[in-house]
């Protein structure tokens, strides 16, 4: 028997041909896509433990976000308004000196999960400190999730003596590889001037010695571009690319200033981009060729980002931003079409984890990541093109119910696996201190 059976929605596959069934009905069994067709009006509904009506809603694979900081979201709104060097250096590492300890990291992640399973995320790639208790939150709320232990060149949460950095990793590495099969680790880099060559060359080391992603910030700033320009004399991906650091498993966080040799070199060694627009806005960061880096057959896929410096986790907004931020300013409407950028958010995000095989797209034999969009609402009223309208009209909040892995974590918009009352009264209380 089927374990779910959801019916009478409009599917968006996010197959290579960009497939659109309409009433379109999903089979789940166990942890799998079994079938993916349109029902007949005079056909029964197969029978199933759980049988979902989308009620004329949009059926989709579930998002992809590839760029996060979760635990960050106790950090939302604390430093606004400011330069990125100004906000990471006298602010962030500051804050995170002093309040970031295993149970900010829990509750933050749990917290940052409820916002990206109740909008519709149901992977994301994360990167930072304690990343331990991150990735045992992240497993009590059933997302999945590619998650990195943060590696960088001074003291840090969980890691005071700098020279335990890579020590750190490679346990945290070592001890999620088989713990959940929702769980991938992974090695972060904070960034090119924030770790040393060697600290690159071990993590990368050891990122290929685990056969697992390496990610790290790259190109962000004009500052940054500036600073190894100076230092050695090449642009950051030049450099990075001539100490061994990119390659198929590799993913470039921001990759806002590329010349075209940069563009090149990241599609030569079939490295992964993530693109954060709503970040690289908000700190004036700059604008990433997107264009151009997917012209050159890069692989990209969108990221929000941390809470506190977007300031939310809500991918379906960062698809609206993206679509008409690149418009604009190549003066161009036909720019990254809605399907270019849903495929961002989805199968093209999946593909930057190394994860295209198993999610990203409804597709018999993959996994059951499936979320479903209520339409009955007037700004989604009516329906011309479903691609469309979740590129341009949808909110976060119009999802109604997510699949992960076969199993029902949000259903007509209720949490079922995290108790959010109990975790923002947490956050409550922890950002009364952090205020004073």
């Amino acid at each position: 028997m089927n374990s779910i059976v959801i019916h009478n929605g409009t599917i968006i596959t996010m197959n290579s041909a960009l497939d659109i069934i309409e009433n379109g009905m999903v089979c789940i069994k166990n942890d799998e896509l079994v079938k993916i067709d349109s029902l007949e009006s005079d056909s029964p509904i197969p029978e199933a433990e759980t049988i979902i009506d989308a009620k004329g809603g949009i059926i989709m694979p579930g998002l992809v976000n590839s760029h996060t900081h979760l635990p960050m979201s106790i950090f939302r709104g604390l430093a606004d308004d400011l330069p990125l060097s100004v906000w990471l250096n006298e602010h962030m590492f500051a804050a995170e000196s002093k309040y970031i300890a295993p149970e900010s990291v829990r509750i933050g992640t749990l917290l940052s999960c409820a916002e990206m399973l109740l909008a519709g995320t149901t992977t994301c790639c994360d990167g930072y400190f304690y990343e331990d208790h991150a990735a045992a939150a992240m497993n009590e709320t059933g997302m999945r999730a590619i998650l990195a232990q943060g590696v960088i060149d001074f003291p840090a949460p969980g890691v005071p003596d700098p020279k335990g950095n890579i020590d750190n990793a490679e346990a945290f590495i070592q001890k999620w590889q088989n713990i959940s099969p929702l769980i991938t680790p992974s090695i972060f880099c904070h960034s090119p001037y924030t770790c040393s060559e060697a600290t690159l060359k071990k993590a990368k080391d050891l990122a290929n010695t685990e056969a697992v992603l390496f990610q790290i910030h790259a190109a962000e700033t004009k500052d940054e571009y500036v600073r190894i320009q100076t230092g050695h004399q090449t642009t950051p991906i030049g450099y990075l690319d001539r100490i061994g650091i990119i390659d198929k498993n590799t993913l470039l966080v921001h990759a806002v200033w590329l010349d075209d040799n940069d563009i090149n070199t990241i599609a030569a060694r079939g490295a992964g981009v993530s693109h954060n627009p709503e970040s690289n806005m908000k700190l004036a960061s700059g604008i990433a060729p997107v264009p151009s880096l997917l012209k050159a057959g890069v692989t990209v896929g969108l990221g929000t980002d941390g809470c506190a410096s977007n300031n939310n986790l809500d991918l379906i907004s960062e698809m609206d931003t993206a679509a008409k931020l690149h418009k604009v300013n190549a003066l161009d409407p036909t720019l990254m079409d809605a399907a270019s950028i849903l495929k961002l958010a989805t199968i093209q995000g999946a593909r930057t984890l190394g994860l295209e095989a198993v999610i990203g797209s409804l597709e018999i034999g993959k996994k059951a990541d499936v979320i479903i969009i209520d339409a009955h609402k007037p700004h989604l009223v009516p329906v011309y093109n479903p691609v469309s309208h979740m590129v341009y009209a949808a909110q976060g909040s119009d999802v109604r119910d997510v699949i992960v892995n076969g199993r029902l974590l949000v259903q007509n918009r209720k949490l079922l696996t995290i108790d959010i009352e109990d975790i923002m009264e947490k956050v409550i209380k922890l950002s009364k201190t952090i205020k004073k």
